[in-house]
């Protein structure tokens, strides 16, 4: 029995049929690498690099102290009698705030008295004998020597009387030290002893610290570069004022921040109005002052606070922090070249100016770096470049 063989099974059409699919892969392959390529260039939005000034603030740790901050110590010794204030008070000057037992010191006061009336008394016959001796020399009944010796009784009898008047008036002083009033109007601060206490001058505490806070000072240190910064600052404004920069002069700061312990900043401005005069050497730091107005008392002696300070960069590169991402200690940027492939560059971070950053190396003006999707994009990935 003869099979009639199919012609579509010819080596002819099997190499045809090959060929088909091979073309067709080949198309499918190309396709699908275009489409791979348009989904790899993706559409971000870019920052154009310029120069210009920023703002940025410089924060320091600062110490609040009363405008006079009065330590209230006794004068004399003995056993606390009285505590005429509480802690917290307001008292004006010249109030009584303690008094010191003053038994011992009144008793004093007494005897010194009653020596200086007994001077008196000797002064008196002095000058007596020396009334009676002055009509007998005249007489020449007796010698002028007795009346010398009158007047030298005298002249010591004077003395005595002095002498005892300058132990009443001392006496009189420590009596009136028993009784301790207010030096200057302000804050009483904690009162450590009680009544019945013994109290001295040599005492480690003392009785109160007395604060005047209608204005306060708040001290901080900064280190030696911003406060060259400052006084470069300074010098370049004499010269564009036309004034010789006199480095003894006192330096003009911008005004002064305060955020408080709870975070919220302080309404009134202070004034920066003093500075050390030297460096200190194991810190590098410099000591400065700042004064605030305080009518309302929110601030007390004793409290601290964070002060910030704008400083003014001229001319320098800033992007936007958005821009930025870290690996470990180092910031990143993806920038754009001519033909929209980024490159990942390191930069150098020398300041922060509100919501950017300022660039020292790294970048340059001119340069466009991408502001989002850093998650898809590596080195010589292709963008659509969305300039903001």
């Amino acid at each position: 029995m003869l099979i009639k063989k199919n012609n579509w099974f010819q080596p002819q059409w099997i190499i045809v049929l090959c060929s088909a699919i091979f073309l067709l892969d080949s198309c499918s392959h190309s396709e699908s690498k275009e489409k791979e390529k348009g989904e790899k260039a993706l559409a971000l939005p870019v920052h154009v690099v310029k120069r210009s000034d920023a703002v940025t603030v410089k924060t320091y740790l600062g110490t609040i102290e009363g405008k006079v901050n009065v330590e209230v110590r006794p004068q004399v010794e003995g056993l606390l009698q009285e505590i005429y204030v509480d802690e917290g008070a307001y008292v004006q000057k010249g109030q009584k705030l303690f008094k010191v037992d003053q038994s011992a010191y009144q008793e004093s006061l007494n005897n010194m008295l009653a020596t200086a009336e007994v001077a008196k008394a000797q002064l008196k016959n002095a000058q007596l004998e020396i009334d009676r001796l002055k009509p007998l020399v005249s007489n020449d009944v007796i010698s002028d020597v007795r009346l010398s010796a009158a007047q030298s009784d005298y002249e010591v009898a004077q003395a005595t009387l002095q002498q005892a008047q300058a132990a009443v008036r001392s006496a009189e002083i420590n009596k009136d030290f028993t009784l301790i009033t207010a030096p200057v109007s302000g804050y009483i601060g904690r009162i450590p002893k009680r009544i019945g206490n013994l109290v001295t001058k040599g005492d480690k505490e003392p009785l109160t610290f007395l604060s005047d806070i209608q204005e306060v000072y708040v001290y901080f240190a900064m280190n030696e570069s911003d406060f060259l910064y400052f006084s470069k600052a300074q010098a370049k404004k004499d010269s564009i004022a036309g004034r010789e920069y006199n480095r003894n002069n006192k330096l003009t700061f911008p005004k002064v921040t305060l955020v408080l312990a709870d975070g919220e900043e302080y309404p009134i401005k202070g004034v920066v109005d003093a500075v050390n005069g030297q460096v200190d050497r194991s810190t590098g730091a410099i000591s400065l002052r700042a004064t605030f107005a305080n009518q309302d008392n929110i601030l007390r002696s004793g409290s601290s606070g964070t002060l910030k300070i704008a400083e003014v960069k001229e001319a320098v590169l800033q992007i936007p922090q958005l821009a930025t991402n870290e690996l470990q200690d180092r910031t990143f940027v993806y920038v754009a070249n001519s033909s929209n492939q980024v490159q990942r560059r390191n930069v150098v971070v020398s300041g922060k100016s509100k919501d950017n950053y300022i660039i020292s190396e790294g970048i340059e003006e001119g340069d466009r770096v991408v502001l989002s999707g850093f998650d898809k994009l590596t080195d010589g990935s292709t963008i659509i470049p969305i300039q903001k």
